[in-house]
């Protein structure tokens, strides 16, 4: 199924002498520049009923801009019945509780039974938007809020929205070791240079900035809350154990279990049975894409996640004076 995009506006004064495709991402910004220079070389844009196929094209005031084009559906992926926790949804967006286990969008070794699978089958209409609205990611293992976009225009907003970071994320973690304040990791991140599942602090990374600060200290352990400016894969873990205090049940980057003496056998199970890492995305903030208002949503931190602080906080009351 293909969606018909049908545009018409004359160009203003103002923005005469500009090139064609940047007349037409300010005549139509619910469109990406990159789309819209697209449908210009496939002649999919016209001026005064001309064709055009040349993006550096100067127009002038008064003529007549049109574009006649398809956004086609991405048949590879298939629609399948997924659980979605939905927190939020109108026309334009829908605002999901991840679980653990879930991957977000398929690819080696997750071919299919993603979200991203789980939205084609909840609306068929997410199949005409790219990725099918899905615009950040979290780590198969991780829990918490995600914003998905439900229509081209939503999502070409939110897109530009997070690469300016106009989308407040915050995150709750348990890491090893006890931190004595918060603070702010400011270290590129990219490719590990010999595991190339993994991510590193590289310095031919791609900047990376994670603020942290502490809610609460264990007897070896610190419950921490964490906002990003950037969206690196992995970024707040490799961030972590770059700062020699991985999280809880992170193996890919050091978290193993590192009980505290004397901790007792109910403690230790939990931490020896606590396998994935514990990161949850708690908060999400952003103005509607297409209204402007401002949203925030808050999620509980799943069961698992919170048997493992009241463990913590079970062991710390044991030993505490």
């Amino acid at each position: 199924m293909n969606k018909r995009i049908e545009l018409e506006a004359i160009v203003p004064e103002s923005l005469t002498g500009k090139r064609l495709d940047q007349a037409l991402a300010e005549l139509f910004p619910d469109y990406s520049r990159s789309r819209l220079k697209g449908w210009i070389t496939e002649e999919k844009v016209s001026v005064n009923a001309e064709v055009v196929k040349k993006p550096r094209e100067k127009v002038e005031t008064g003529m007549l801009v049109a574009v006649d084009a398809e956004i086609e559906s991405e048949e590879r992926h298939v629609p399948q019945p997924v659980e979605l926790d939905i927190v939020y949804q109108d026309d334009d967006i829908l605002v999901i509780n991840k679980p653990a286990g879930l991957v977000v969008h398929p690819g080696a070794g997750a071919p299919d039974r993603t979200l991203l699978n789980g939205l084609l089958h909840y609306d068929p209409q997410f199949d005409l938007v790219p990725r099918a609205g899905i615009i950040h990611r979290l780590d198969k293992d991780t829990t918490g809020l995600m914003v998905v976009a439900r229509t081209v225009p939503a999502q070409t907003q939110l897109v530009s929205m997070m690469q300016a970071r106009e989308i407040t994320r915050e995150y709750e973690a348990v890491c090893n070791g006890v931190m004595t304040a918060g603070g702010m990791v400011d270290e590129p991140i990219g490719r590990h240079p010999t595991k190339r599942t993994h991510m590193a602090v590289v310095q031919s990374g791609k900047p990376a900035v994670t603020h942290y600060r502490v809610l609460d200290r264990y007897r070896a352990h610190t419950l921490l809350r964490l906002r990003l400016e950037s969206g690196r894969t992995h970024q707040i873990r490799v961030h972590m154990a770059h700062i020699k205090h991985p999280l809880v049940g992170d193996l890919t980057y050091g978290g193993r279990p590192r009980p505290p003496k004397q901790a007792d056998d109910q403690f230790l199970q939990t931490l020896r049975n606590f396998n994935r890492q514990a990161l949850h995305a708690a908060s999400l903030g952003l103005h509607h894409p297409i209204t402007g208002e401002w949203l925030e949503f808050h999620v509980d931190r799943p069961d698992d996640f919170e048997h493992l602080i009241e463990e913590l906080k079970r062991d710390a009351k044991r030993f505490s004076s």
